[in-house]
C-alpha cells in the first residue's frame, strides 16, 4: 500500500519518518561507509584514464591555470574541467593522494542516495525511499565504474537532480526548482559536455508531449532558466576557445559528434557488441537487475490504473515512474547507436533502479510468489559463483601465495584491449593463489546470504530479505574491493614509481616506451615530466601540435642516441612491447624494476 497521500492533483505529501525509518537510514550509510569510504584510500590508481586524469587535476593546480587542462606538460582539450577542479580542490585540502583523487565519486553517490531516498519517499513511501538508498549502495555497476576516475557518478547527480527539480517545478510551480535544474543541467556539461543536453532535454520534451505538459511550457521559465543556463556553462567553454585554437573543433566536432559516429581522430576506443551492450547491464545493475519482471508487471498495472483513473497520471508517482521510464530509455537507445564504453550507460542506472525500488515495496505489501521466484534465482546464480569460487580456490590451494597477480594472469594484447573491464578477461586457475582472502570472503557470503533472503521470501518477510541481499552484496564489494588491492601490480606502476623514486635523480631522464597510457600512473607519483618514445598518441596526440608543447615525444633514433651517451636513462616498457624494445637496445641494459611484466631498464648502473 502507498503511503503516499494524494490531496489534490500535482500535490503529494508523505508521512514523517518513523523511529524504524530513521535507523533504516542510518543502516544504509553504515553500509556505504562500509563499501565506499574503505575503499577510498587503496589501491593506487591505476595506468591510463585514472592517473591520466587525476595527473591532469595535478597539473591544473601547480600550474594554475583552471581553463586549460594539461598532462605531462601538454595541453588536454578533450574534456569538461567540472570533475577536474573538483579533485584539484580535494589535492589542495587533502593533499595529492588517493583519496582526494576518490572524494569527488564518493561524494556524487552520497548524494545519488540521499536524491534516490528523498525521491522514493515522496513518489512511493518510506520503503521505496530505503530501498532506493539499498540500491545505490549495493549495485555492481555503481561500485565497478567509480574505482576509477571518470565522471560518470558526478554527471549521473547533476542529470538525476536537474530532472527532479523539473519535475517537482511541474508539481509546486516554486520558481527555485526551475532555476535549479537550469543550473544542475549547466553543471552536468561542465562534467561531461553536450551529452546531458541531449539525455535531459530529450527526456524532457518527451515527458511533456506524452503528459501533454507542453500547455504549460510558459511555466518552464525558458528565457531566464537559459540565461542562468549559459551564466555557469558558457564562460570555461569560451575562455577554453579564446586560450586555444582549434579548441571548438577538437571539442566539439572530433569529441562529440565525431565520436557518436565512430569517426573520431584519433581512434582509440571499441564499440561493444550489441548482445553484450544490453545484456551486460544485468550485470552493472546486479542483484536488482533480477527484479526487473516484478518492475515491468508494477509499471503495466499502473498503466492500467491510469487508463480507468483520471486522477492518477496527474500523482507524483505515475509522473515519476513516467520519467523515469523515459529517461532510462533514452540513455540506452542513445549509447546503441554511438560508440560506446562498458560505463557510459551510467546515468541510466538511477532512474532504472528507482522504477526497481518503487514495484519491490508495492510488490512486498503481500505474499508474492514472484518475489520467491525472482529469489531463487538470485540464490541460485550467487550459488553458481559460489561453487565456481571453491573450485577455483581447491585448484590452487597446492600453489603458493602470488603477490604480484601479474605473473598469474594470461598476457593479453593491451595495446588493442580497449574495453575498461577487458582485463577480467585476463583471470586465469592460477589467479586464486593471489585472491585466496577476497575468494574466501566471497565464497562464504554468496552460498549463505541469497539463501538466507530466500528463506525470509519463503516465510513472508519481505523488508528483511531485501535487506539481507543488500548486505550480502554489500560484503560481496568489500571482497572485490580487496581482490582490486591485489590487482594493484597489474593495473597500475605504483610499486614501479616507488622503485624508482629511491633512484632516479633530477638530472636523469625518464622515458616511456609506446602510448603513456600505459604507464601514466608514472606521472602522478613521481611528479615529473616524463619522455615517449613512440608516443605521439592518443591522448598525446591533438595537444602535440601547439608551439608551446614540451619537447617529449622521441622516435627509436632518438632512444638509440640517449642510450648511448653519459646521462642515465631510465625506460619504462609495458609488457606488450618489451620484445620490441629487447631487439632494439641489443646491448647492455639493466633491469631497475619490473613488476607484472613492466618493466624498466636503464643505461646505467
Amino acid at each position: 500500500m502507498n503511503t503516499n497521500v494524494l490531496n489534490s492533483p500535482g500535490e503529494t505529501t508523505t508521512p514523517p519518518r518513523t523511529r524504524q525509518s530513521r535507523v533504516a537510514i542510518w543502516a544504509i550509510f553504515a553500509l556505504f561507509a562500509a563499501v565506499y569510504l574503505g575503499s577510498a584510500f587503496t589501491p593506487g590508481l591505476q595506468d591510463d584514464v585514472d592517473s591520466t586524469h587525476a595527473e591532469a587535476s595535478r597539473e591544473m593546480l601547480t600550474r594554475g591555470d583552471f581553463v586549460t587542462l594539461h598532462i605531462n606538460g601538454v595541453r588536454y582539450l578533450e574534456k569538461a574541467p567540472l570533475m577536474y577542479w573538483m579533485v584539484a580542490a580535494g589535492y589542495a585540502v587533502f593533499g595529492v593522494n588517493e583519496f582526494a583523487v576518490r572524494l569527488p565519486n564518493l561524494l556524487a553517490l552520497v548524494g545519488l542516495m540521499l536524491l534516490a531516498m528523498k525521491w522514493g519517499q515522496r513518489a512511493f513511501g518510506v520503503r521505496a525511499a530505503t530501498y532506493g538508498g539499498l540500491f545505490i549502495t549495493t549495485t555492481v555497476g555503481f561500485f565497478l565504474f567509480t574505482r576509477v576516475m571518470i565522471p560518470e557518478a558526478i554527471l549521473s547527480f547533476f542529470i538525476s537532480w536537474s530532472l527532479y527539480c523539473f519535475l517537482t517545478g511541474l508539481e509546486t510551480r516554486e520558481a527555485w526548482r526551475w532555476y535549479a535544474g537550469y543550473a544542475s543541467l549547466a553543471m552536468a556539461v561542465l562534467t561531461k559536455g553536450l551529452l546531458p543536453l541531449v539525455i535531459v532535454g530529450a527526456a524532457i520534451v518527451v515527458f511533456v508531449a506524452v503528459s501533454c505538459d507542453w500547455r504549460r511550457w510558459r511555466e518552464f521559465r525558458i528565457p531566464t532558466g537559459l540565461l542562468v543556463f549559459f551564466a555557469i556553462a558558457a564562460p570555461w567553454h569560451l575562455l577554453a576557445g579564446i586560450r586555444n585554437d582549434h579548441f571548438f573543433w577538437f571539442y566539439f566536432v572530433n569529441e562529440h559528434f565525431l565520436r557518436f559516429l565512430g569517426k573520431r581522430v584519433p581512434k582509440d576506443y571499441n564499440k561493444l557488441p550489441g548482445y553484450l551492450y544490453w545484456s551486460l547491464h544485468l550485470v552493472w545493475l546486479f542483484p536488482w537487475s533480477i527484479f526487473a519482471p516484478v518492475t515491468v508487471r508494477r509499471l503495466y498495472s499502473d498503466y492500467k490504473a491510469a487508463r480507468t483513473s483520471p486522477s492518477v497520471p496527474k500523482s507524483f508517482r505515475y509522473r515519476s515512474q513516467l520519467l523515469w521510464l523515459i529517461w532510462g530509455g533514452v540513455t540506452l537507445f542513445f549509447f546503441a547507436f554511438s560508440t560506446n564504453q562498458e560505463y557510459y550507460t551510467f546515468p541510466a542506472y538511477f532512474p532504472l533502479l528507482m522504477l526497481t525500488a518503487g514495484a519491490l515495496a508495492d510488490e512486498e505489501n503481500g505474499r508474492s510468489r514472484w518475489l520467491v521466484v525472482l529469489g531463487s534465482i538470485v540464490a541460485i546464480i550467487s550459488v553458481a559463483a559460489s561453487v565456481v569460487l571453491f573450485a577455483g580456490l581447491w585448484n590452487s590451494r597446492h600453489i603458493p601465495f602470488v603477490a604480484d597477480i601479474g605473473e598469474v594472469l594470461a598476457s593479453p594484447d593491451l595495446s588493442t584491449d580497449t574495453l575498461s573491464m577487458g582485463h577480467m578477461l585476463d583471470l586465469t586457475g592460477q589467479s586464486f593463489a593471489a585472491l585466496r582472502l577476497p575468494a574466501i570472503l566471497a565464497t562464504i557470503v554468496l552460498a549463505i546470504g541469497p539463501g538466507l533472503a530466500l528463506w525470509f521470501r519463503v516465510k513472508g518477510r519481505n523488508f528483511a530479505s531485501t535487506w539481507t541481499t543488500a548486505v550480502t552484496m554489500a560484503m560481496f564489494l568489500v571482497a572485490a574491493h580487496i581482490a582490486l588491492v591485489r590487482f594493484d601490480p597489474y593495473l597500475g606502476s605504483k610499486t614501479i614509481a616507488m622503485d624508482l623514486s629511491r633512484q632516479i635523480q633530477p638530472a636523469d631522464r625518464l622515458m616511456i616506451y609506446g602510448d603513456q597510457a600505459f604507464g601514466s600512473s608514472l606521472l602522478f607519483y613521481l611528479k615529473r615530466p616524463i619522455e615517449l618514445v613512440n608516443g605521439n598518441t592518443t591522448s598525446m596526440w591533438f595537444g602535440s601540435k601547439y608551439p608551446d608543447a614540451p619537447k617529449i615525444f622521441l622516435q627509436d633514433e632518438d632512444l638509440l642516441r640517449a642510450w648511448s651517451a653519459e646521462e642515465r636513462v631510465f625506460l619504462f616498457v609495458p609488457l606488450h612491447q618489451r620484445s620490441t624494445v629487447d631487439a632494439l637496445l641489443s646491448g647492455s641494459k639493466y633491469i631497475v624494476s619490473e613488476r607484472s611484466g613492466k618493466v624498466v631498464y636503464s643505461n646505467r648502473r
